[in-house]
């Protein structure tokens, strides 16, 4: 199952880049051995600021095609490592070719965009900026495919 960001900004090189390419380099790795990956990041800019609508339009072309649509919303539900890892694996083994994990920009994701979504997932009640949230995530994949694969970088 392959695994696609779509997120609002572009990542700069700093330490949220550093973070992010070795999450993604280890999810690459970790994850091949379970039909997981390759993780791909896709980056939109509304340049003429129109705002989450605008956002939307751009990452609804961004999202492949027929891929599972999984919003990174606070209204989402919060999830353990483990589930999250669980989730993963259902999704693949119902046979998803694709999923899309979409992290809005400044102001969220747009309603209309929300609405589409398969699932949300939620990192708690507070609003993390985009770039950390990436971070976050491609953490949280890595660590979901170490889970899977019995690793034991995750300890409960």
């Amino acid at each position: 199952m392959r695994v696609h960001i779509c997120a609002v900004g572009r990542l700069r090189s700093g330490p949220e880049a550093t973070l992010i390419d070795d999450y993604t380099t280890r999810f690459d790795r970790t994850g091949r051995a379970l039909g997981l990956g390759p993780l791909t990041l896709n980056e939109v800019e509304d340049k003429k600021g129109g705002g989450m609508s605008a956002e939307a339009a751009l990452l609804e072309r961004a999202i492949p095609k027929g891929a599972m649509i999984v919003t990174m919303d606070e209204r989402g539900k919060t999830l353990t490592s483990p589930d999250f890892a669980n989730k993963l694996a259902d999704w693949r083994d119902n046979g998803r070719q694709d999923v899309a994990f979409v992290i809005g920009g400044a102001d969220g994701i747009d309603p209309s965009l929300r609405a589409q979504s398969d699932f949300s997932i939620s990192f708690g009640k507070m609003v993390w900026p985009h770039m950390l949230a990436r971070a976050m995530l491609t953490e949280q994949l890595y660590r979901a495919a170490s889970i899977l694969a019995g690793s034991p970088y995750h300890r409960v």
